[in-house]
């Protein structure tokens, strides 16, 4: 596992993003999107953090090496939402969460208030971000989640903290609904879940898209950021 990549603020550091990517990638797949805001102007308060996940053997794809935030042992045939609670690499969660909860720790000791700091990720580094989000013992200011879906479901609450303080941090969620890898109902059962036990998921659908991001989803993910962490120090948002 490589340093993270680090887009720093250009002004006076008021907020962070954390970013994690998904599978087979790294954090260098995901730094175009900060560089794309920084042309135009945006979020110029934002650090934005892209963590790279350890090299680890990949039990559905025959075991081949590769950046992963977990181990996937479910059979490729699996195309329910309780298929994938079955067998989940629990001990490789859990380790990704202690991995994306350290960033959060280092960026408020740093001096950033823990509700400045958006936590989000695409597919496996989406469904990290969720669940580190909504189980993270400190408020955090979002939490987002783009072609993923939720780990652990039937133990979340043996994570949870005792006083739940993310339970009231909108959580947003992108999905394209021809996607071949995560199934949409994966998405959509994940939105089910976390409704009905409190929490705020906003999930949209992109009409087409498959396994990956769109300029659309792009700029929704662009006004979620805007919404939960906006300028401060006097500065006004980019057109």
């Amino acid at each position: 596992m490589g340093p993270p990549l680090v887009v720093p603020a250009v002004t006076k550091h008021t907020a962070t993003v954390i970013m994690a990517h998904g599978l087979g990638d790294s954090g260098a797949g995901w730094i175009s999107l900060a560089q794309n805001w920084r042309r135009r102007q945006k979020f110029q308060e934002v650090k934005f953090i892209f963590p790279n996940a350890p090299n680890i053997p990949i039990t559905v794809n025959f075991g081949t090496h590769m950046p992963g935030w977990y181990d996937i042992v479910r059979p490729r045939s699996s195309t329910s939402f309780d298929d994938l609670q079955d067998g989940q690499d629990e001990v490789g969660i859990i380790r990704s969460q202690n991995v994306l909860q350290g960033l959060i720790k280092s960026e408020i000791e740093a001096g950033i208030p823990s509700t400045r700091i958006v936590l989000g990720g695409f597919s496996q580094g989406g469904a990290m971000s969720i669940f580190t989000g909504i189980t993270s013992p400190q408020k955090l200011g979002g939490i987002f989640g783009l072609s993923c879906y939720l780990l652990l479901h039937n133990k979340i609450k043996d994570y949870l903290p005792k006083d739940n303080p993310n339970k009231d941090t909108p959580i947003f969620m992108g999905h394209g609904d021809s996607d071949p890898l995560v199934l949409p109902a994966w998405g959509k059962k994940t939105a089910e879940v976390l409704k009905s036990e409190g929490w705020d998921v906003n999930l949209k659908f992109y009409r087409g898209l498959e396994h990956s991001a769109d300029p659309e989803e792009i700029d929704d993910v662009e006004k979620y950021l805007l919404e939960r962490i906006p300028p401060q120090e006097g500065q006004q948002p980019s057109l």
